[in-house]
């Protein structure tokens, strides 16, 4: 095959959006000059790789192959352009992140903290939950992502690197906020607003008061930690979230922590990469800047 990189630059974009407008909106091009790249690709391919169904633009299945690749030889020549920088003496570069919903409390301080020793980069941050977080390294689309235990099932390189608490939330005035260690039978009478299940803090806490013989009655489902403080501070029912989401909540008395037999829940916070990923110099910079502040920033939350 006698493929351009302009081809595949072009072949990426309509890809990703499903789009050839914009897809040339994106690359400064025409619709026409988007088209004819596509067409020298699929001649060049002998496969096509994209179908019109009505209005929508979809990949066949030579086109998901063909994207898959893309995106894989896209990642290689932004790594050798990041060490290529780097023999240069150049500090610069962009790192690709995902983070836990529950993480994005700290990871926007580790975040700035890091462009302040190297000015130079450049970061995109996406916030997601663990679903996303899984399929994302699955398909080896980010730098690093910062999430809960990952599966053992799955070729990763988890790092541990920050405790993550589990506390209950309660509203200031509930009679539960004045009593200490309140046993874990006493949360059987109370009904709990709960994450979604999948989520890294549903299974975590199933499992503690599976473990226990401890049967809660659950109400909401909600979809972010930000719902269940409000929908705990509202009145509908306990909360078990990070500690790490509570700071505003807590200096502000909005919210309160109960003294509960056997918590917090200690999990923990994992730097994760695809097994075999070779790091750009960026995010191994980053990798070992959060290994070495994880003992700070633990101190000032705590």
């Amino acid at each position: 095959m006698h493929i351009t990189f302009r081809q595949l630059e072009v072949f990426e974009a309509v890809a990703r959006h499903l789009s050839y407008t914009q897809a040339a909106n994106e690359l400064h091009l025409s619709q026409p000059a988007v088209s004819m790249q596509i067409k020298q690709l699929e001649e060049n391919t002998g496969l096509p790789l994209f179908e019109q169904l009505g209005k929508q633009t979809y990949l066949t299945e030579a086109g998901k192959e063909m994207y898959h690749y893309c995106r894989s030889i896209a990642q290689q020549l932004d790594e050798a352009e990041e060490v290529l920088q780097q023999l240069k003496g150049v500090q610069r570069g962009r790192l690709d992140i995902s983070v836990a919903s529950t993480a994005n409390y700290f990871a926007t301080r580790l975040l700035a903290a890091f462009a302040k020793q190297y000015p130079g980069t450049s970061f995109t941050l996406d916030v997601t939950n663990r679903e996303t977080l899984l399929r994302q390294l699955e398909n080896n689309e980010k730098d690093m992502v910062i999430m809960g235990k990952p599966p053992e099932e799955m070729e990763l390189v988890a790092v541990e690197f920050m405790e993550n608490p589990l506390v209950i939330i309660a509203p200031p005035d509930h009679s539960l906020t004045a009593e200490k260690q309140i046993p874990l039978s006493r949360l059987q009478q109370e009904t709990f607003v709960v994450r979604e299940r999948g989520s890294g803090t549903r299974i975590a806490m199933e499992r503690f008061f599976a473990e226990h013989g401890v049967e809660l009655t659950t109400g909401m489902e909600m979809t972010s930690n930000e719902a269940i403080k409000q929908a705990v501070e509202a009145g509908l029912g306990l909360g078990i979230v990070s500690v790490y989401t509570m700071e505003l909540e807590l200096e502000a008395r909005r919210l309160a922590l109960l003294d509960v037999e056997d918590f917090p829940i200690l999990r923990h916070w994992y730097m994760v990469h695809r097994k075999g990923k070779r790091l750009t110099p960026v995010a191994e910079a980053f990798k070992t800047f959060v290994l070495r502040e994880a003992a700070s920033l633990i101190s000032r939350f705590g």
